[in-house]
């Protein structure tokens, strides 16, 4: 059946998808059902704009040994959103303190003048969104050339056909639940269509497709649903009032894999 097809009902459940496993699974948005390729495992990566600031060398290793895939970092200079967070050079002092990936939400310009300093900082992933540079594309292939994969963030007012002129040069896909430059913010179930039309748009490409704002055990089933494999969570996960950082990230990750082993008749 072409991806996309509408299915008919099925009998039996789905084992949740393993650490590296390549598979295909039953994901419903809207009332409808459809198979989508799921050629990443789940991933929960802690946001440290949510952590304590005062000690954010110790969050960055009990966000590690809690079983966070990789570390996200927001970095915003005030002028793209009217916020100020992180940069570089906390970057760099924090890259001792774990082996996991560093995502860079890149929210500042000029864009093409932070690759490199990024880049030297030991930052392994660049998260861009559309308006930071005139020419996309050539930002993209900037960011490779500096031996970095690279994201495109849809914010909720991005249509998801801005990423169609640059699927084939994408490793990740990053849809925005909430405004962008804040955290601690409502999770919009609205963007839930929009990640099902990004997935089917995907296709067969190895492009991870994650979702970042208001994910907590009650939400992320339903971005696991239209087809989202990684979670990015700052609230739920240092802000926890017993601070168990890996009772929270073993929630989230266990709502996902149960929301996903589920039959279409029981989501």
């Amino acid at each position: 059946m072409a991806k996309g097809g509408r299915l008919g009902k099925r009998s039996g459940d789905q084992k949740p998808l393993l650490r590296g496993q390549i598979s295909t699974r039953i994901v419903s948005q809207a009332g409808r059902c459809y198979r989508a390729l799921m050629s990443h495992p789940i991933q929960i990566i802690p946001s440290i704009l949510a952590a304590d600031y005062a000690r954010l060398g110790e969050e960055v290793v009990h966000a590690d040994r809690a079983g966070g895939d990789r570390i996200h970092l927001d970095m915003i200079d005030g002028h793209v959103y009217k916020n100020m967070s992180f940069g570089p050079n906390m970057f760099q002092a924090l890259r001792p303190f774990t082996t996991k990936p560093f995502d860079v939400h890149l929210m500042a310009t000029p864009a093409r003048e932070w690759i490199e300093p990024l880049k030297k900082a030991g930052c392994d992933r660049v998260m861009i969104q559309v308006g930071l540079e005139n020419d996309l594309s050539a930002l993209i292939k900037f960011i490779h050339a500096h031996a970095m994969s690279v994201g495109l963030v849809l914010t909720p007012r991005d249509e998801a056909e801005i990423v169609i002129p640059h699927l084939d040069m994408l490793d990740l896909i990053n849809v925005m639940t909430v405004d962008p430059g804040f955290g601690g913010q409502r999770f919009l179930s609205a963007m839930m269509p929009k990640v099902s039309r990004v997935r089917d748009l995907i296709g067969a490409r190895s492009i991870d497709l994650s979702v970042d704002g208001g994910i907590t055990p009650e939400t992320a089933p339903l971005a696991a649903r239209a087809g989202a494999t990684s979670f990015v969570a700052g609230t739920a996960i240092f802000k926890t009032p017993t601070k168990d950082y890996a009772t929270a990230i073993h929630a989230l990750r266990e709502s996902v894999q149960s929301a996903l082993s589920k039959t279409p008749e029981t989501v």
